[in-house]
């Protein structure tokens, strides 16, 4: 048997049950996530544990991301009597509005230990770049 001490985290639980706060897919819960750019590329990690990987679908539909992943819960026997029950299940959804100076065509998806991490190019037209300079070397007065 487990026991606990933290009384808020029972709170958290027993309003979360109540409240039906789980997600569903016509209400789906936020999952985290963090973002940072790496180089050229801009990468995107959700945090996603004990999902498998035929319950993601990742969608881009012009610059606009949707991630949804869907948790369900593991079959147990007749016999089986639950103690604690924490692990939040049902629908996760997160919706990015990516720039344009990203280049959506090329995203690449890995799901590793629980995370799911999107790597999205820097499009070559938002790389910097030098500009040259051309025309005529001589001095030009500026009259006011």
């Amino acid at each position: 048997m487990l026991m606990r001490t933290d009384p808020f985290r029972e709170m958290d639980r027993i309003v979360q049950q109540l409240s039906g706060t789980s997600g569903t897919w016509s209400k789906p819960s936020v999952m985290p996530m963090d973002a940072y750019r790496e180089g050229d590329e801009y990468v995107i990690a959700f945090d996603l544990p004990g999902v498998s990987t035929e319950a993601i679908d990742i969608d881009v539909e012009r610059n606009m991301l949707t991630v949804k992943a869907e948790r369900r819960p593991v079959a147990k026997a007749d016999s089986v009597k639950v103690e604690l029950s924490e692990r939040p299940l049902g629908v996760f959804s997160r919706q990015i509005v990516l720039a344009d100076t990203l280049d959506t065509e090329r995203i690449q998806a890995d799901y590793d230990a629980g995370v799911l991490t999107l790597r999205i190019p820097i499009a070559e037209r938002a790389k910097p770049r030098k500009v040259s300079i051309s025309g005529s070397t001589g001095r030009k007065q500026i009259s006011g």
